[in-house]
C-alpha cells in the first residue's frame, strides 16, 4: 500500500503541476507511468486526479467564477426579456459567450471513425491510442510541438507589446492586445484545445494560450481564458471516465492511496496556476520552451532505443 500511495502522490503532484503549467498533463503522467512500469495509473484515478486540479482551478477564480455565474442567469433573464444586445455585451458575457463557442470544438471528439485498432470507434478513442507503450514517441514529438507552439505565441505577444491601437467597446485593445475574445478568436483556441485532447505531451493550456497570443489577444486575458476555459473540459472528462470505474478497484487501500493522489494534484495545482502567472507577467515563459523541447527530445530517444533494442526502459 506505501508503494501506491507513493505513486499516487507522485502523479498528483505531476498532475497538479503539469495540467496547468504549458508542458502537458497527458504527456507527463504518460512518461510517469511508462517509466515507472504501470501500463495504466487506473480509470479511478485519473477520474480523481481530474476532480483535484478542477479544485485548485476553482479555489483560485472563485471570484471570477461567481461573477460569470450570476452574469449567466441575468443573461438569460435579458434574452428572455428582449433586452439583451450582442454589440452591448459586458465583459463578463462576452467571456460567458466566448467560453460557450470555444468548447463547441471538442463535439468532434464523439465523431466516429473507422476501427483502426480495438475499441477505437470514435475521435476520441485516439487519445487512449497514443498513450499505449507502443506509441511513447507521440508523445515525444507532441512535446516538441508545444515547444514550438510557446515559442510562436511569444514572438506573437512581442509582437502585440507597445503597440497602439484605437479602443473600442467590442475589442478593447490596449498596449499589450486585445483583452476580449471574438468569435473566431474562440473556435480557433476550441480547435487547438481539441487536438491538446488528443496528443499525450501536447499541452493543453500552452496550446489555448499561444494560439489566443497568435490572435493578438493579450497574454494574461488569454491566460485567464484558458483556465477558465480547462473547468467544463476537466468535468467533462471525469463524467465521461466515472462510468468506467471498475467496482473492484474501489476499496479501502485504493482509496486511502487515491486520496493522496488528490490532495498533492489540488495543492500543486493551486501554487502552478500561480506560478505560471508570475512567470507570464515577468517574460519568462522561454523556460517552458526549452523544458518541452528538451524533454520532448528525451522522449523521442528513449523511444527510439526501445524499438531498437525491443526493450521498455523504467526506473521503478
Amino acid at each position: 500500500m506505501i508503494t501506491q500511495i507513493i505513486q499516487n502522490v507522485i502523479l498528483g503532484i505531476i498532475q497538479g503541476l503539469t495540467e496547468f503549467l504549458p508542458v502537458s498533463s497527458s504527456g507527463h503522467l504518460n512518461i510517469a507511468e511508462h517509466l515507472m512500469g504501470m501500463s495504466d495509473g487506473g480509470v479511478f484515478l485519473d477520474v480523481m486526479l481530474h476532480i483535484g486540479t478542477l479544485a485548485a482551478v476553482l479555489i483560485f477564480y472563485h471570484k471570477l467564477i461567481w461573477r460569470l455565474i450570476k452574469a449567466f442567469f441575468l443573461l438569460i433573464k435579458d434574452i428572455f426579456t428582449g433586452k439583451f444586445k450582442w454589440s452591448k455585451m459586458d465583459g463578463d458575457r462576452n467571456l460567458i459567450f466566448m467560453l460557450i463557442i470555444g468548447l463547441i470544438p471538442l463535439f468532434l471528439l464523439f465523431v466516429p471513425i473507422p476501427e483502426i485498432a480495438p475499441g477505437v470507434e470514435k475521435v476520441k478513442d485516439l487519445a487512449d491510442l497514443f498513450k499505449e507503450s507502443r506509441f511513447f514517441i507521440v508523445t515525444g514529438f507532441s512535446l516538441l510541438v508545444t515547444s514550438l507552439l510557446l515559442f510562436i505565441g511569444i514572438q506573437c505577444n512581442k509582437r502585440q507589446t507597445g503597440k497602439h491601437f484605437q479602443k473600442d467597446a467590442q475589442s478593447n485593445y490596449d498596449g499589450n492586445g486585445r483583452t476580449r475574445y471574438g468569435v473566431l478568436d474562440a473556435i480557433t483556441v476550441g480547435i487547438g484545445q481539441l487536438f491538446a485532447a488528443l496528443f499525450p505531451g501536447l499541452s493543453r493550456s500552452g496550446t489555448t494560450l499561444a494560439v489566443g497570443e497568435m490572435r493578438g489577444i493579450n497574454k494574461q486575458a488569454a491566460l485567464d481564458y484558458t483556465f477558465i476555459l480547462g473547468i467544463p473540459s476537466i468535468i467533462a472528462a471525469a463524467v465521461l471516465e466515472v462510468k468506467d470505474v471498475p467496482k473492484s478497484s474501489l476499496n479501502t487501500e485504493s482509496i486511502i492511496a487515491v486520496l493522496c493522489g488528490v490532495v498533492a494534484a489540488a495543492v500543486v495545482g493551486y501554487f502552478a496556476i500561480k506560478l505560471f502567472k508570475w512567470l507570464l507577467k515577468t517574460d519568462r515563459m522561454i523556460i517552458f520552451v526549452i523544458y518541452t523541447a528538451i524533454v520532448g527530445l528525451m522522449v523521442v530517444g528513449v523511444s527510439v532505443y526501445e524499438l531498437v533494442t525491443d526493450t521498455v526502459v523504467k526506473f521503478i
